[in-house]
């Protein structure tokens, strides 16, 4: 077999190029599926890669969706501190969450699963940096999903959530 890299010696079963040289490894088992070389392919490594691999997108979507939110909500809650930087990183983010559920629309049931849980660390993060009591904002987020991926979506200048239609949102009921 021709190694990708020739530099790089050829080592049994080629599993510790793994922790000594990632890309080499990766290459070569690339080169061992390719061929059919299944015996040889470092399979407990290469499973774990892949599982890795879905974790990192299923934490990329989770702090897009969280970014989102303490946007939204810093734009609602904390008008007299607008900045474009608040509406760029909202269309950024959205920009982030539609290319990942385009790529892969199985992520949808895990972002509808896992929203109640960032709107949570979305509104700590948010008191952090807004010095705003938690009290300030709704137990329950006051978007929802198809608004936070809506671009049209936005928040006027009174804070109430809006379409770029004129279209009203209920503004949401603050805790007690």
């Amino acid at each position: 077999m021709t190694s990708l890299h020739p530099q790089i010696p050829e080592l049994k079963n080629n599993f510790p190029l793994y922790d000594t040289d990632y890309v080499g490894w990766l290459d070569s088992n690339i080169e061992k599926l390719r061929s059919q070389n299944y015996a040889q392919v470092d399979w407990e490594n290469l499973i774990a890669e892949i599982a890795d691999m879905a974790k990192r997108e299923r934490r990329s979507l989770k702090s897009n969706l969280i970014i989102i939110l303490i946007h939204l909500l810093k734009w609602q809650f904390q008008s007299d501190k607008r900045t474009g930087s608040w509406e760029r990183s909202i269309i950024e983010h959205r920009r982030r969450l539609k290319e990942s559920l385009k790529d892969s629309p199985s992520l949808k049931p895990f972002l509808i699963e896992i929203f109640p849980e960032c709107y949570a660390d979305a509104l700590l993060q948010t008191t952090a940096e807004t010095g705003l009591p938690l009290a300030s904002f709704p137990d329950q987020s006051p978007y929802d999903l198809s608004q936070i991926l809506d671009g049209d979506f936005c928040l006027n200048n009174t804070g109430v959530a809006e379409w770029k239609h004129n279209l009203p949102i209920a503004r949401p009921t603050k805790r007690a």
